[in-house]
């Protein structure tokens, strides 16, 4: 008799570097999931959509200034269509979806299976064979449309299959409506349908929560479930996907302890778990530092925990791991933008997703004082990131990035990298001294790429939010920027001490240490690796959900 599955559905899963279904944190997470899924031997199976055009591929002018282009991919040089065809009826037609199949294949012999609908059939009205085809394009109707495809379709793609499921995993409120298919195979029920499904909300901006209007629900879906009944468990006014998957899940999470408390006051009638993210170990682990801890702790990528004990490790080996790290970053900068980066001036990386509440400008924010810094020592800035091709707030940050560093190019060296994808982040998260994230709390849900610093031996200096709350020791794993979000403090005080704390730190502590006491700044990157990777991976991120959530 065939194990019973939890299948993991997920807008965005990042598979590799060049397959385009992911455009951030949201599908990196998922590809990590899946990824220790295979690694612990998981009876998993993940959903998502092919995205045959992706998400966008990032250009940059001189100015900064970014216009998107598509990034096509072929899922047919990678994977394999399967036979079965099932159909959803979206605006009053039947739309026919396929599927490719590819397999997250662990070392240890574990596999995932991985299934990519595909609405580009044969059959399919022109406009329906580009339902999905770019990763969050498009307006409105033609998210609801996607989403209506990756629920709805995803499950009837796996019944088709013959895959019994024993748990549905809604990664964010995209996959929702698969909780509405379900309740209508098993009459209604609510509490059967709570039963089958968990939930992962990723989100604390209001615009991360994907709401529409009732009038467009009906156009797309017709009347798939009755009126009543969906405003009851999605919103009287707005079909709120959130709230749908909440109501219709025995089991809510948030992606780190003040999300979850976050969460709780955006949907206060509802009980939300906390189950911090991680990261995948040996996926954002470089290979220095694979080689390092491969000589020290046998079989660490499986058990993380292992590496509690880098201290025992020669502080000359981890400098030497790291130097091999930074010099590949180094050289893929200088050659990718001519940038004149030195490979001894300490380097700060800043890379995530361009938009306000990240503050990505935020080390900007008083230029005198950061001049003063780069006069004393050598300073030097690695950004990346892309913004939404309609978040012109954020487009306009990465000009102004642009326009602070033609204003320094004499006292600090900064370099921004375009299309940030996992091969950059890769090379950031291993190759940077210090890993600086300043968002404006309490909007980071989690975040990760410190955590990806970390397993490198990268220092993180952020703002108290997310994961960092509960991996922060201060002065021992890293520091932190600005008083901690409980703190009550109005946010222009807030904004100002954390810009204070900024350069404090960076000019006082962080610059001297690194220069001039380097045997204590390799004793706080062995802190960092022993006391950040042993709890915040995604092997013991799994786990949790497995005792949780799936069983």
């Amino acid at each position: 008799m065939a194990t019973r599955q939890v299948a993991y559905f997920s807008m965005e899963i990042a598979i590799a570097n060049d397959v385009y279904t992911y455009s951030g944190g949201l599908g990196v997470l998922a590809g990590d999931s899946l990824r220790s899924g295979a690694d612990l031997g998981l009876p998993m199976v993940g959903v998502t959509l092919v995205s045959r055009k992706g998400h966008f591929r990032q250009e940059l002018t001189r100015e900064g200034r970014q216009t998107e282009h598509p990034s096509p991919w072929d899922p047919s040089r990678r994977m394999q269509m399967v036979p079965e065809e099932v159909r959803v009826r979206i605006q009053g037609r039947d739309v026919r979806v396929r599927a490719w199949l590819h397999a997250i294949k662990s070392p240890n012999g574990g596999s995932v299976p991985v299934y990519l609908l595909d609405t580009d059939v044969e059959g399919n009205a022109p406009e329906d064979r580009e339902i999905t085809s770019y990763l969050y394009g498009g307006d409105d109707r033609y998210r609801l449309k996607q989403e209506a495809v990756l629920g709805i379709g995803g499950a009837r793609m796996l019944e088709a299959r013959g895959i019994e499921v024993r748990k549905y995993h809604m990664n964010e409120g995209h996959a929702s409506l698969l909780a509405l298919e379900l309740l209508n195979r098993h009459g209604g029920s609510v509490e059967k349908v709570k039963s089958l499904c968990a939930f992962t909300t990723h989100t604390t901006v209001e615009a991360g929560h994907d709401r529409f209007p009732h009038c467009l629900v009906k156009e797309v879906l017709g009347d798939f479930v009755p009126d009543d009944l969906l405003k009851r468990l999605g919103g009287e006014d707005f079909l709120n996907l959130t709230l749908l998957a909440m109501n219709l899940s025995g089991y809510v999470n948030g992606v780190a302890k003040m999300h979850r408390d976050v969460s709780m006051q955006l949907f206060p009638n509802h009980e939300v778990h906390a189950i911090t993210n991680g990261v995948h170990p040996y996926t954002w682990t470089c290979e220095s530092f694979r080689r390092l801890y491969d000589r020290h702790f046998p079989g660490w990528a499986y058990e993380p925990e292992l590496l509690v004990k880098v201290d025992e490790v020669p502080a000359e080996e981890v400098w030497d791991a790291h130097r091999e790290a930074k010099t590949r970053l180094i050289d893929y900068v200088n050659r990718a933008k001519d940038a004149d980066l030195e490979y001894d001036a300490l380097t700060i990386g800043v890379a995530r997703r361009v938009t306000e509440y990240k503050r990505t400008n935020l080390l900007f924010a008083d230029l005198a004082r950061l001049r003063k810094i780069g006069r004393n020592s050598p300073v030097q800035v690695v950004f990346a990131g892309k913004a939404h091709p309609q978040d012109f707030n954020g487009k306009r940050m990465i000009e102004e990035i642009y326009g602070h560093a033609r204003a320094l190019k004499d006292e600090i060296r900064i370099a921004y990298l375009e299309n940030y994808d996992m091969d950059i982040a890769s090379r950031l998260v291993a190759g940077a001294d210090v890993w600086l994230n300043t968002p404006s709390p309490p909007k980071e849900a989690s975040g990760t790429s410190g955590m990806k610093a970390a397993f490198n031996g990268v220092v993180n200096f952020s703002v108290l939010d997310g994961w960092w709350i509960e991996g922060w020791v201060e002065g021992v794993t890293g520091w932190a920027i600005g008083p901690h979000p409980r703190e009550a403090v109005p946010p222009e005080e807030r904004k100002e001490m954390e810009v204070n704390d900024l350069y404090d730190k960076l000019e006082y502590i962080i610059v001297p240490k690194y220069y001039y006491e380097r045997d204590e700044w390799i004793r706080t990157m062995k802190n960092s690796m022993e006391k950040i990777p042993f709890f915040f991976n995604s092997h013991r991120m799994m786990r949790r959900y497995v005792v949780e959530a799936y069983f």
